[in-house]
């Protein structure tokens, strides 16, 4: 199965919330940084994914 490398993206931040969940939000900005994902990419990603219901999302400076 082939992914765009927007899916690709996708996965490894719902990968990387699954694995580092422990109760709180988790910033764009640990995500980015450990999946080496632009930040403002990632963004993008997550608004997506929001619309679909596959994560929530906090807004705010934490």
């Amino acid at each position: 199965m082939r992914l765009s490398t927007k899916g690709r993206y996708g996965l490894k931040a719902m990968y990387d919330l699954a694995v580092n969940y422990e109760g709180e939000p988790i910033p764009l900005k640990k995500i980015a940084e450990r999946q080496k994902i632009s930040e403002h990419y990632l963004k993008q990603l997550i608004v997506n994914l929001r619309k679909l219901g596959l994560v929530r999302s906090i807004r705010g400076a934490h």
